[in-house]
C-alpha cells in the first residue's frame, strides 16, 4: 500500500468510530507494523490533521474535520457499484433513479484506466424476479423519516380489511422486492411492520412524532434482539 493511501486509511478508520483507536489495532487493519503506524500518526500530524492521543492510549479525530475529497480506490468503487447494482434493479423506481446516478458520480471519481471495475464488474448480484407492473415509491416516506413526521395511510390488512393509521416512520427495510415500513403505529400503540404494496392514500403531516427518532430506533433494535433470543432459544 502506498504511503498517501495508508494515510488516508489511517483517517478514514478515525472517522468511524468516537472512541480512540490504538495503534495496534490500526496496524493489524491496515496490516503493517506499529512502528509504521506511529510514523503515519507524526506525519498526518505535522499536516495538520487533528488527531489526538498518545501511544498505547490511542487516538481520536476532531469531528469537526473537513477531508479535502479524494478519489476512490478501484476496491472502494467496485464496493459501492455493487450496491448500487441492487438498489437500480429494485422495483421503487425513485431509488433506480439515484442508483443510476450515483454509478455515473463514482465512474466520474475514477481514473480512466480504473473504470473498468464499473464497465467489467467482477463483482454481482442474483436479479430480482419481479411482477409484472409492480413498482413502489418511497420518496414521501424517505422525506418523512429523515424531516421526523407522522405520516397517514391507508392499510389493507391480509383479510381485506382497510383501517386508517397514523404512524411514526423509523426506517425502510428492503427485501428483494418487498419493501417494509417499520414504525409506531399510534391506532396500536405499538411498533409495527407495514408493507407498502398494502398502503394508499399516503399523506406526510406537518406534526412531530412526540419522541425522538433515536429513541424509537434504538426500542425497535432491542424488540428485534430479544425476538431473536427467542428464537434461539426454541431451535
Amino acid at each position: 500500500m502506498r504511503s498517501s493511501d495508508r494515510l488516508f486509511q489511517i483517517i478514514q478508520i478515525l472517522r468511524r468510530t468516537p472512541r480512540p483507536v490504538t495503534a495496534a489495532a490500526i496496524a493489524e487493519e491496515l496490516e503493517v507494523s506499529r512502528r509504521t503506524v506511529y510514523r503515519d500518526i507524526t506525519d498526518l500530524i505535522g499536516r495538520r490533521v487533528p488527531i489526538q492521543g498518545t501511544a498505547g492510549f490511542g487516538y481520536t479525530l476532531d469531528d469537526d474535520y473537513e477531508m479535502r475529497p479524494l478519489a476512490l480506490t478501484p476496491d472502494e468503487a467496485e464496493a459501492l457499484a455493487l450496491g448500487a447494482q441492487w438498489v437500480r434493479r429494485h422495483p421503487d423506481q425513485a431509488l433506480a433513479r439515484l442508483a443510476l446516478d450515483a454509478l455515473s458520480k463514482i465512474r466520474l471519481s475514477l481514473p480512466e484506466s480504473s473504470r473498468t471495475v464499473l464497465e467489467q464488474p467482477a463483482l454481482g448480484v442474483k436479479p430480482i424476479a419481479t411482477a409484472p407492473g409492480a413498482t413502489l415509491n418511497t420518496t414521501c416516506l424517505r422525506e418523512a423519516i429523515r424531516r421526523w413526521r407522522v405520516v397517514t395511510f391507508s392499510y389493507r390488512a391480509l383479510d381485506g380489511t382497510i383501517s386508517l393509521r397514523h404512524v411514526w416512520p423509523i426506517l425502510l427495510g428492503y427485501e428483494d422486492t418487498r419493501c417494509l415500513l417499520i414504525a409506531w403505529c399510534e391506532e396500536r400503540d405499538a411498533l409495527r411492520h407495514f408493507r407498502l404494496e398494502r398502503m394508499s392514500h399516503i399523506e406526510v403531516l406537518e406534526r412531530r412524532p412526540s419522541k425522538r427518532r433515536m429513541d424509537m430506533m434504538r426500542q425497535w433494535r432491542a424488540q428485534q434482539g430479544r425476538a431473536m433470543g427467542a428464537g434461539d432459544r426454541n431451535v
